[in-house]
């Protein structure tokens, strides 16, 4: 039988397990994994539900928007053998790049990447191999940024991306951009925040003395590097590391990381809860 994955957020209230698995049952559904949390500080229930079923998708997301208007959920439902489309963004730093493409050949990340898009030209990357993969060149002039991100939004909805994935892509979106991206675009930057925002992080944290670095996955929002935290992670440095030490070590952490993220958001693991994220990790 197919196997969907049905994802949930509504205002608390007893009965939202037990409407919602007999629906599936409605439908023959069988229950694979479930996971659920209730936000005691906001009072909203959020849940993860793997399930088998015969039914068709569009049969299921009609029975399940009844549900979903009763109980005032935000809701969502895939065929989980229906690949993500997801699009990766990089500029001249194309550590987190090649880790992706090597964990996507191998299946690690399964989804179709509908393009590579890069301010630096195609040469940039002439190590790596893209197996077939379109290569955009967007250039940033100055002056043209908001050409620039036309040309990048029309590429995003002519693929029909799902997701766009900042790969350590070195430019900050416009205002604009980010508000049509919201909750759908995921960065990775190069500090532990909410400490050491914007540029040069690492220099940042070399001069505070830290005895700790780290990188972040978050969504990307309007307010620089303030969007809800996805993933997290760190690593001990001394006094004895510089910056540039700090920044070798930093692309491990990094590339870490933005790959769990990725990993998570792939298998629906992920749900918006204001200015955080309920994360469901395995």
């Amino acid at each position: 039988m197919p196997h969907y994955v049905l994802t949930l957020s509504c205002p608390d209230r007893p009965g939202i397990v037990s409407a919602v698995s007999g629906r599936l049952l409605r439908h023959g559904g069988n229950i694979l994994e479930s996971q659920q949390y209730n936000d005691l500080a906001t009072d909203r229930f959020f849940m993860r539900t793997v399930f088998a079923a015969d039914a068709l998708l569009p049969e299921l997301q009609a029975s399940i928007g009844e549900l979903a208007h009763d109980f005032a959920m935000d809701w969502s439902l895939r065929d989980r053998a229906q690949p993500r489309r997801v699009m990766l963004l990089a500029s001249r730093f194309d550590h987190c790049l090649a880790d992706i493409l090597y964990r996507w050949r191998i299946g690690e990340l399964p989804m179709q990447i509908t393009a590579v898009v890069s301010n630096h030209p195609r040469d940039t990357y002439r190590h790596l191999a893209f197996d077939g993969i379109d290569f955009h060149h967007l250039p940033v002039d100055r002056g043209r940024k908001a050409e620039q991100e036309a040309a990048l939004w029309s590429l995003i909805e002519g693929t029909q991306t799902e997701l766009v994935v900042l790969a350590r892509y070195m430019q900050v979106l416009s205002d604009a951009l980010a508000a049509r991206l919201a909750g759908r675009c995921i960065n990775i930057h190069h500090s532990f925040l909410p400490g050491f925002k914007g540029a040069r992080p690492y220099h940042q944290a070399h001069a505070r003395g830290v005895k700790l670095i780290g990188a972040t996955a978050h969504f990307v929002t309007a307010d620089l590097d303030e969007g809800p935290i996805i993933e997290q992670d760190t690593q001990r440095v001394g006094h004895h590391d510089t910056p540039e030490d700090m920044i070798r070590i930093g692309r491990d952490i990094e590339r870490r990381v933005l790959a769990q993220a990725l990993r998570y958001w792939l298998d629906d693991r992920i749900l918006l809860n204001g200015h955080r994220t309920v994360v469901f990790a395995v």
